[in-house]
């Protein structure tokens, strides 16, 4: 790790030798900013104290601070993401041990997706404890909704290479699981779509229903949806409304815009 002499350095010799007194007081107030209170506040809230710090200090570190891979938290929020992926999709199995694969995704979905864990990270208070350069206006919704979900996700991560799977579950059974409820009333991916199709000026979503499989009691549908020429990947699910939110969840995620 690059000694912080070394960063301060880099900023008094850079821009042809001009020293750059208001950018190196902004990179010192971000570099300092978590200190050793402010992190142990953190940790009474998770209910979980590191054994190694550098875990949590990554966790919380954004890239506009340091673009090297180990010190910020993009590693950390690559983990974290499939951790909670895997920690949902366990307990889903248990929750509706008689569901189907498109139910389950789509109850997976809602709580994964990165507008609900904003609203978990934002619940948490999250962005008091981030590192962050100026350069990034967590004013605007989009930036704070990304920054959010991804501490949240870096968090979990940390927690796992620290401690191990147990913490967290645990963690994340007390600040996402417990609200599943919400998440999955609030979600309308099929209206999301259309909305977002509109302000981008897109073609409106056209869903149709592909194949239908199994007995008439128990009839799989799967629903793909296309926008202009562009066909996306096909919702499946045990009912046709369900198979078409899938669907619309597939292309709010293809094209970037579920975030």
């Amino acid at each position: 790790m690059p000694s912080d002499l070394g960063v301060i350095t880099l900023y008094c010799f850079s821009r042809n030798g001009q020293t750059d007194l208001l950018q190196l007081f902004q990179y010192l107030r971000s570099r300092f900013s978590n200190n050793n209170s402010n992190l142990s506040s953190l940790q009474r809230k998770l209910n979980y104290f590191f054994r190694k710090q550098e875990y949590i200090v990554q966790a919380v570190t954004h890239k506009s601070v340091s673009t090297e891979p180990r010190e910020n938290y993009e590693r950390l929020e690559f983990l974290g993401d499939a951790i909670i992926d895997h920690v949902i999709s366990e307990n889903l199995i248990r929750e509706f041990p008689q569901g189907d694969e498109g139910l389950l995704t789509q109850k997976r979905s809602a709580l994964v997706q990165k507008s609900f864990l904003a609203i978990t990270g934002e619940r948490m208070n999250l962005l008091e404890y981030l590192t962050v350069r100026g350069s990034v206006d967590l004013t605007q919704k989009k930036v704070s909704i990304n920054q959010l979900a991804n501490m949240y996700e870096s968090i979990i991560g940390a927690v796992y290479l620290d401690g191990g799977i147990v913490p967290c579950k645990r963690i994340i059974e007390k600040t996402l699981w417990c609200h599943r409820i919400e998440a999955w009333e609030s979600v309308n991916y099929k209206g999301r779509l259309i909305e977002e199709c509109h302000s981008h000026q897109l073609k409106p979503p056209r869903f149709m229903v592909e194949s239908t499989r199994g007995p008439e009691h128990r009839k799989i549908f799967q629903v793909a949806v296309t926008i202009g020429k562009e066909r996306f990947a096909p919702g499946i699910a045990d009912n046709k409304k369900t198979a078409e939110q899938e669907a619309a969840r597939i292309a709010l995620e293809a094209l970037a815009l579920s975030d």
